[in-house]
């Protein structure tokens, strides 16, 4: 079998194993959720249960995240993946114990270790990614995770809510105790009760049969070798922990992902958690139809999660980003409005986690991305950690506004609405990039599509000077939306040409450059494209018509800088109207910059207007 076959195998074997832990994971807090809600004895603890539940499983993040991915870098991540799930196969003994028992305690015992599961899980299962996929397959292979993952969710949470009605027994259920009308009742008479005298083991023993198969389905991922076999292990994981964030804030379009994502599970848990309240008190429904409800929200972020994969286009599209936000934005208000029917909630629901999938994948594919292979499982465990207080957060603030302040289910979806809107104008605000890249993202997604021939020839680190010998505004644009680097263009345009030209060059940064402009103008450009270079930015040049004094004008861009030269070419329709114009975006193989000099400066002065076709001219034209 060829390596690429065996990592496509070990992908789907990774997106197996990871289906049953999270299937595992929402079952088991399901099931505690509600006999939790079945035992409480007043309506301060009946709010407080679901965020009870969520705190305990989330705090096992919060202190293990850092030792799992200290693991995840120390040894194979396989061989980390193998021991987390032998190590579920013993936590569902120990829940089925405690059912067995009707140990209310024991329950909230059993949904921690299965935290410290998933905690220790999380960092090598992320980090698989880019060890078993390419980078143009990223993306891809994030949506079907992701859509794996929140397939789970939902089948988990149902499964939880069928569970616990299959193996309750009614005659036999305190009901006395479950009166939200008394005052009676402390928090350790409820946390010591003895659950409603059902066959709830036989749930913990076929979660365990579960767990048997997802230490199996582990077995199949692809071997990997150790990323950090020489890393130490710290005790201290809040010193870990500062000392990982240090670092990734030293790469700002990193930190800014491990925001958002710390955001997408704080908002995520809130909508969650509000659902359960919102269809047990709000809607009063049954166990299994507020399961929907979550099932609904879960279905939705998977289905979005792969739709955003499949139209990241092979590259990681960071404008996928504000479009998830704002329509995150729009569907949680929407959840607040008075007489909406349950049909209507689940739709909404499943709107608002579809937008979440545009929000997450492109976040989780640049965390992945962007940190160096010998410290990509610690990066993914602090954005793991952080994503779990944010979960927690939102246990807290959900108890805040329902338990302590009284608030309603739909003023929380009104709120989170609110919050959501605001992490929309934050992106923006701090990536205008992800701004450009919606744009651009629209633009060949309504007026061209774009085929793109070489993108192995794309350097996978680094700064690059994509280089052509004639292009057009539009086929600038077409160039940006080929590649998912950061890419800023040197544009030869008086900048009084239009209010378009001037808005056009201000979103995406463009460099003006023109022979027209003051020498000292030119040279300023020329620093300006230098620094760029050196803070990892890539530029894209034409070369027009003057090659030789292209190639000598090189050493101004350069400076000291390590660049990749890529030549490309860009083919479009020159006439013509309609939508869904065909494109074709060239990348050739990267090459030396002493060879590239050496190439231009032997060519003849008219080279560019025989190599091909005359791209128009546009204000990318003849810029050097």
């Amino acid at each position: 079998m060829t390596g690429r076959a065996a990592a496509h195998r070990g992908f789907w074997a990774l997106i197996v194993t990871q289906f049953q832990g999270a299937f595992s994971d929402n079952a088991l807090k399901a099931l505690v959720t509600f006999l939790g809600l079945n035992l409480v004895a007043t309506k301060a603890q009946h709010a407080s249960v679901v965020p009870l539940v969520g705190i305990i499983f989330s705090l096992p993040f919060i202190f293990f995240s850092m030792a799992g991915g200290c693991l995840a870098d120390r040894f194979s991540k396989r061989t980390v993946s193998i021991g987390v799930k032998a190590f579920e196969i013993g936590i569902m003994l120990f829940a089925f114990v405690g059912l067995w028992h009707q140990q209310f305690i024991l329950a909230l015992v059993a949904v921690a270790l299965m935290g410290v599961h998933s905690a220790f899980f999380g960092p090598s299962k992320y980090g698989l990614l880019p060890e078993l996929l390419p980078e143009n397959r990223l993306s891809w292979g994030n949506g079907i995770l992701e859509l794996g993952t929140f397939l789970a969710i939902i089948l988990g949470g149902v499964a939880g809510g069928l569970l616990y009605e299959a193996f309750k027994a009614p005659e036999t259920i305190p009901w006395e105790l479950c009166s939200l009308r008394t005052s009676e009742g402390s928090w350790k008479d409820f946390l010591l009760s003895s659950g409603p005298q059902g066959r709830h083991s036989l749930s913990a023993l076929i979660l365990l049969v579960l767990a048997a198969g997802g230490l199996v389905a582990s077995l199949g991922i692809t071997r990997v070798p150790a990323a950090n076999p020489t890393k130490p292990f710290r005790i201290n994981f809040l010193g870990d922990l500062w000392v990982q964030v240090r670092r990734i804030r030293g790469d700002r379009v990193l930190w800014i992902a491990v925001l958002g994502n710390t955001y997408f599970f704080y908002v995520g848990a809130l909508i969650l958690q509000n659902a359960i309240l919102f269809g047990t008190d709000t809607l009063r429904v049954g166990e299994f139809e507020t399961s929907c409800l979550q099932a609904a929200l879960a279905l939705g972020i998977g289905l979005g999660s792969f739709a955003a994969g499949f139209l990241s286009g092979g590259k990681i599209e960071s404008g996928l980003v504000p479009f998830g936000a704002l329509g995150m934005a729009v569907f949680s208000v929407l959840l607040g409005l008075p007489s909406l029917t349950y049909r209507g909630v689940l739709g909404l629901l499943a709107l608002l986690g579809f937008s979440g999938g545009f929000f997450i994948v492109p976040i989780c594919a640049i965390m992945q991305h962007r940190p160096d292979r010998r410290e990509r499982g610690s990066v993914l465990a602090s954005a793991n950690l952080l994503s779990f207080v944010g979960i927690a957060a939102a246990s807290g603030i959900f108890w805040l506004l329902t338990a302590a302040a009284g608030g309603t289910t739909r003023q929380v979806f009104v709120m989170s609405g609110a919050m959501n809107l605001a992490a929309a104008a934050g992106v923006l605000l701090f990536l205008p990039d992800a701004f450009l890249r919606l744009i651009l993202w629209t633009f060949t997604h309504s007026v061209y599509r774009i085929r793109v021939e070489g993108r192995e020839n794309l350097p996978q680190r680094g700064s690059a000077l994509f280089v052509a010998d004639r292009i057009s505004w539009v086929d600038g644009l077409l160039l940006m939306a080929a590649t998912d680097r950061s890419l800023r263009l040197m544009v030869n345009s008086n900048l009084e040409e239009g209010r378009f030209l001037k808005l056009l060059i201000l979103i995406a940064r463009a460099i003006p450059a023109s022979a027209r402009l003051h020498p000292g103008g030119l040279i300023r450009a020329f620093r300006e494209a230098r620094r760029a270079l050196r803070d990892g930015e890539s530029i894209a040049l034409s070369l027009g018509a003057s090659s030789r004094t292209a190639a000598r004008g090189f050493g101004r861009i350069f400076g000291d800088a390590d660049v990749s030269i890529v030549p490309v070419r860009v083919e479009r329709p020159r006439r013509g109207f309609g939508f869904l114009k065909a494109a074709r975006v060239r990348f050739g193989p990267p090459q030396s910059r002493p060879a590239f000099r050496a190439e231009r400066s032997r060519a003849p002065a008219n080279d560019a207007s025989e190599s091909g076709p005359r791209n128009g001219a546009g204000p990318f034209s003849n810029t050097l």
